[in-house]
């Protein structure tokens, strides 16, 4: 079957493109136009095939795929086929499927989509193959795949052609079959709780429920902006004043901020709320949920992260900002009682700070600065301070904190959890510094939201609430090093 080697081997790619038009334009003068076929009906699918051996041996079977290697023998021909679940070997000889089958499956080229119906067997090296007695050509592939089938290694044009990534490197495929078991097993495991999903609208007329500068659209209809939502935050909570007491939501969100490794403009978060409960209840939650999902999925409480062991079985360790901003800077917060002793101690430390900062935003660029990257075994980081928590319940015996905690691994928050603030006095004050701090250029500040001071005032229950960034969470359970590598299609600027 020269002509399939040599087209991957030999010919330059607009070369090759021109050949295989041709040999696309041989088969439909010949009545056989390979786009002219609507279904092939597949009965079988390799990984089942080679798995099961003894069971198929000797049985028909129809399987569908692509071409991803061949090579001749005279009159036969090897082949190696792709299926959405794995490789399996087809053999086609001339005298098996007919001399002018034989002849058309010549004009086959590598990334060739086929059908082949024929006997499973065992060659003589022991690979387990499919002995055609028929092949179909079922999509020709006008473009020929990157590197003779070695892998796409250029990252770009991995992320912007994932199309072809999923071909040709053997893995990527693996990654998201993990993505949609990670976020079934989160599914299960909260509606074994007792937990409702439920949906809640993208987009916002007004940008809240997290400290995000939103990405802003026009409505033409009603002649109005509206926001792409930054967080399901502030519905879902109404939804738990209506009377759900567990309620769940797993969809995208949507932050304009910059691109990196750990960073996607739009990305999937997980998030709930349990009504009677406090952030304590939520961090045990979470606990179980990571631990649960991590068994689940990996068959073991223990990850291999970037080579670093993370072990999941052991009890995640609890430690307050102030306390761990103590252990790693030995400076302490607790001793720090007005925004200028905080202003002066970060220069002090060289840390650059903005002038709308307040003393719990200076404690938070210490964390960032000393702690963040050292917390590597799980680690719910607590009352955080409430210029950092506008949404959560004040400590009763420390107001300046709050009842919130954020869970980091490998030095980077997976989640973000707090006992609601369900008083809408306080709400609606904490609501006005926002919109204060926002007019003096912090542009992920919240917004008044006058509706949802509205709910409040109706009532809503002591609730528990927690936000989990699934991609990252992805990430750490496939071992991808960026969030890039967990998210079929990220966010690219374009090439021209």
């Amino acid at each position: 079957m020269q002509e399939i080697k040599s087209d991957i081997t030999d010919i330059e790619e607009v070369e090759q493109t021109k050949v295989r038009k041709e040999k696309l334009d041989y088969l439909k003068n010949n009545g056989k136009d390979p786009f002219s076929i609507s279904k092939y009906n597949v009965s079988n699918y390799s990984k089942d095939i080679i798995e099961n051996f003894d069971e198929y041996n000797e049985k028909i079977v129809s399987i569908a795929g692509r071409i991803v290697n061949c090579r001749e023998m005279g009159k036969a021909s090897f082949i190696n086929i792709l299926d959405s679940v794995g490789k399996i070997q087809g053999y086609v000889r001339q005298d098996r499927v007919g001399e002018d089958s034989y002849q058309d499956f010549k004009k086959f080229d590598i990334g060739d989509i086929i059908g082949l119906k024929g006997e499973i067997f065992k060659t003589k090296k022991g690979e387990i193959s499919v002995k055609a007695d028929e092949i179909v050509l079922l999509s020709k592939s006008l473009l020929p795949l990157p590197e003779k089938f070695h892998g796409l290694k250029d990252t770009d044009m991995r992320y912007r052609q994932r199309y072809v990534d999923l071909i040709v490197n053997e893995g990527v495929k693996d990654t998201f079959y993990k993505r949609s078991h990670i976020i079934k097993e989160m599914r299960r495991f909260l509606d074994n709780l007792g937990f409702i999903e439920v949906e809640t609208p993208i987009l916002h007329t007004i940008a809240g429920g997290a400290a995000a500068k939103p990405f802003k659209t026009h409505h033409n209809a009603l002649s109005m902006d509206i926001f792409m939502r930054i967080a399901p935050e502030l519905h879902l909570k109404r939804l738990i004043v209506g009377g759900f007491d567990k309620v769940y939501e797993v969809g995208r969100v949507f932050r304009n901020e910059g691109i990196s490794i750990k960073h996607n403009p739009e990305f999937t978060i997980l998030e709930l709320y349990q009504a009677y409960s406090d952030y304590e209840d939520i961090m045990n939650l979470t606990e179980n949920l990571i631990r649960y999902v991590c068994e689940k999925v990996l068959k073991s409480s223990k990850i291999n992260y970037q080579g670093i062991e993370i072990d999941f079985s052991k009890p995640f360790e609890r430690i307050t900002m102030v306390d761990s901003v103590k252990k790693y800077s030995d400076v302490d917060f607790k001793e720090i009682d007005t925004l200028e002793e905080a202003r002066k101690i970060a220069k002090n430390h060289n840390i650059t700070f903005e002038k709308y900062h307040q003393k719990g935003d200076i404690l938070n660029l210490f964390f960032e600065k000393y702690v963040e990257e050292k917390l590597i075994q799980p680690t719910f980081l607590t009352e955080q301070p409430v210029e950092l928590s506008p949404l959560s319940k004040r400590k009763q015996d420390d107001p300046e904190y709050t009842e919130r905690f954020e869970l980091f691994i490998i030095g980077r928050e997976h989640a973000n959890a707090f006992s609601e603030l369900n008083d809408p006095i306080d709400q609606k004050e904490r609501f006005e510094k926002q919109v204060e701090l926002k007019s003096i250029g912090n542009e992920e500040a919240n917004d008044m939201d006058d509706d949802f001071i509205t709910s409040l005032e109706y009532g809503l229950p002591p609730t528990g609430g927690l936000g989990i960034g699934v991609d990252r969470l992805v990430m750490l359970l496939t071992d991808s090093l960026s969030i890039r590598d967990v998210l079929l299609f990220p966010t690219m600027k374009p090439k021209n």
